[in-house]
């Protein structure tokens, strides 16, 4: 809430662009980010085994094959490269 015994504009005045740390903003990004990511493969991967054990003439190793296999190549695909200095 605003201090009612100070000019609307001295806040204003006292704020510098990029001043502020923004650790903790940084930080819920990038676990945002990582749990989108690796969740959006893991749904990916159960749809994939469901679909194909329980589709017509489908069998539960065709689906747990699949999926394992979508897994590991998405998980070789997602994982963080090394950063390049």
């Amino acid at each position: 809430m605003a201090d009612p015994h100070k000019p609307a504009d001295q806040d204003a005045q006292a704020y510098l662009r990029g001043s502020q740390a923004i650790g903790e903003q940084e930080s819920t990004y990038a676990l945002f980010m990582n749990l989108a990511k690796w969740g959006s493969l893991a749904v990916g991967a159960v749809l994939l085994f469901l679909t194909l054990w329980f589709q017509p003439g489908g069998s539960f190793v065709m689906g747990a094959g699949a999926a394992v296999v979508f897994a590991v190549i998405g998980f070789f695909a997602l994982k963080s490269k090394p950063a390049a200095h």
